[in-house]
């Protein structure tokens, strides 16, 4: 059976559930008591049972208001992005080159490699914008950018997804004596205070996972949006951070040698997975071809370059860098391992 429940139903509906009542309700959103009235009533008629007990002036939700009010908000909150996402395609002011790309990488990794891309081609405009990983790949399903680059992504018809297989490191200052080591791992890091991103991403969760099955205790001191923002705590000795390799190189390239941070090889490794993405229905032109065929490489070598990745100590550790640039976990050898073991 079709039902018409207009969007503006939902909309009252999840204000008197927010408010508790639709005296409330009808205040918040500038509407007369009885006509927030008449929406309920008219939503209750058309989905054919009720949604409230009303004793007296109370209104007391019944268990289906409460499994209605989470389909309204999701119904409600995709409605409002894709309202948002139609506003923007108006707005944007797209050139030749279109990327957009998440935070970590809009500081320094993008403006690098399109710095490098333009340098020869003086008539060629970009347009780069930072946005959320979801963002990012609403903008390219949309086809509003030639390429973006993003967190993995659900599968999804409108974007073709090619995988960037990077690891994590550790951040902490120079002058730690955990800095001494070549490679960090959970024991090291045992009970001591860490900024880690917030509890649903993903490296956060395989942080704590690395951590439990080590038997360490991670101790969350700072919750972040971003690994940039925690290398402050960082520097203040505040914190240790596990973070992304392409905010340790932009943080080396923004600090160069004022710089109080040094990062670490975490093991076990913790993975960090971008993607570039491109829309899956419409063809690449020449030049996003050409900017597309070395991206990835390029990203590689950002994450892992001498002096902008992670830091190495020894020859033994330069080779370990190495590795980590072409994405591959590295493996120390028997005489690394047993130096390190001295070192510590």
């Amino acid at each position: 059976m079709a039902l018409n429940i207009s969007l503006r139903q939902l909309v009252v509906f999840r204000e008197v559930m927010r408010s508790g009542s639709v005296s409330e309700a009808a205040r918040i959103l500038h509407r007369t008591q009885p006509a927030v009235s008449t929406m309920l009533a008219g939503l209750e008629q058309e989905l054919g049972f009720r949604l409230f007990d009303r004793k007296g002036n109370r209104l007391i939700a019944r268990p289906e208001a409460h499994f209605l009010l989470e389909e309204a908000h999701g119904v409600l909150e995709r409605f409002t992005r894709s309202i948002q996402l139609i506003g923007e395609v108006s707005q944007l002011q797209l050139g030749e080159l279109r990327i957009a790309c998440l935070p970590a990488a809009s500081l320094f990794l993008m403006p690098r490699l399109v710095s490098e891309f333009a340098r020869a081609r003086p008539q060629v405009t970009v347009s780069l914008m930072s946005g959320s990983s979801a963002a990012v790949q609403d903008w390219v399903a949309s086809q509003q950018f030639d390429l973006g680059i993003a967190e993995v992504p659900e599968a999804r018809d409108a974007i073709e997804i090619e995988l960037i297989d990077l690891e994590c490191v550790c951040a902490m200052r120079r002058d730690d004596p955990l800095a001494r080591r070549d490679e960090i791992g959970p024991h090291e890091l045992d009970d001591r205070p860490m900024a880690t991103l917030f509890a649903d991403h993903f490296t956060r969760r395989q942080t704590a996972q690395a951590f439990e099955q080590a038997g360490a205790r991670l101790r969350q001191r700072f919750e972040l949006r971003t690994f940039i923002s925690g290398f402050d705590f960082v520097e203040q000795g505040l914190a240790y951070c596990i973070c992304d390799p392409i905010s340790a190189a932009s943080y080396r390239i923004y600090r160069g040698d004022l710089g109080t941070l040094t990062f670490r090889v975490f093991r076990p490794a913790i993975p960090y997975r971008l993607a570039i993405l491109r829309p899956a229905h419409k063809p690449p032109s020449r030049l996003a071809s050409e900017f597309l065929e070395t991206t990835a490489a390029r990203i590689r070598e950002f994450a892992g370059e001498p002096g902008f990745g992670v830091e190495p100590l020894s020859p033994q550790s330069d080779r370990a860098t190495t590795n980590l640039r072409k994405g591959r976990r590295a493996r120390a050898s028997p005489r690394a391992a047993s130096a390190t073991k001295r070192t510590a």
